[in-house]
């Protein structure tokens, strides 16, 4: 049995981890306040433009472009959203299994596939495991700029411009609320399904120079869009996870030091009732 010290010292360093996973919870709720307001704010953006692209695609111009068009698929490419700092609860590793699932399931050789990994949790767990790494982004800050991933997701589009790749998707935990977070593919290459759902009374556009002069700046530009939205999501989801982690922390942190406290009290009662016995088998020897 512990002593009293090691019980009274390990009931110190408990209450000492929990403020820390208190101020942890606190500061991941404000990075989620500001975080969910970003996406927020960046999804009128997404939508108008793929209503742009959308009515041009549906036309009856004949505007085509070749991200519009499938092609035989020799070769896919990943971006994997996922954390720079652990403590976060199944945020990396949730979608690290899926996404090995889903891989069995479609691809029989390494040489089929490649990722592109945004995140130093993510990056170093495809690397254990052997998967192929195109490109990488670490240290992203917590309010990231498009300005910080336009370097990868221009190589991306490029790539499959270029015919390095055949198809492109991304993979990241799509935020639901704070406590639930989805893990999401979007097909980002061949943009074929860009006009579903499409309003059929939606406003028309006069293009100049033409509708295909349009579509060659737009659709690149809206795959980086779909990009940036999905880390924007994945920042959100990934403070929602951490607050519910470190939240969690704190209310196993507060069992540790009751059940601690009442093993305390307990060794500290019998310590006492020794102490009285031994007294009065002393005071007894006496008489």
């Amino acid at each position: 049995m512990a002593s009293l010290r090691e019980i009274k010292n390990r009931i110190g360093s408990t209450r000492k981890t929990k403020q820390i996973t208190k101020a942890m919870e606190m500061v991941s709720a404000s990075k989620l306040n500001r975080a969910q307001t970003n996406s927020q704010s960046y999804e009128p953006y997404t939508r108008k433009i793929r209503e742009v692209v959308a009515g041009i695609a549906s036309g009856n111009s004949g505007a085509t472009h070749p991200m519009l068009e499938e092609r035989p698929v020799k070769k896919t490419a990943y971006i994997m959203i996922f954390s720079d700092q652990g403590l976060a609860g199944g945020y990396n590793a949730n979608l690290l299994r899926s996404f090995m699932d889903q891989v069995a399931a479609r691809h029989s050789s390494s040489d089929e596939y490649g990722v592109i990994v945004l995140g130093r949790i993510g990056r170093d767990l495809l690397k254990r495991r052997g998967i192929p790494v195109m490109d990488e982004i670490t240290g992203l800050p917590d309010e990231p700029d498009f300005q910080d991933i336009k370097n990868i997701t221009r190589l991306a589009v490029n790539m499959y411009k270029e015919e390095e790749i055949d198809q492109l998707y991304i993979w990241y935990n799509h935020f639901i609320s704070a406590i639930q977070q989805e893990v999401k593919e979007t097909k980002l290459l061949p943009l074929t399904d860009i006009g579903e759902g499409r309003d059929a009374a939606a406003q028309s556009y006069e293009y100049e120079p033409s509708e295909e002069a349009i579509l060659e700046q737009l659709l690149p530009q809206y795959a980086e869009s779909l990009i940036f939205g999905a880390l924007l999501d994945a920042k959100a989801s990934e403070f929602g996870a951490r607050m519910t982690a470190m939240s969690a922390a704190s209310d196993n942190a507060d069992d540790i030091i009751d059940d601690l406290t009442l093993s305390y009290n307990r060794a500290r009662q019998a310590a006492v009732t020794q102490e009285i016995s031994e007294i009065v088998g002393g005071a007894a020897a006496l008489e």
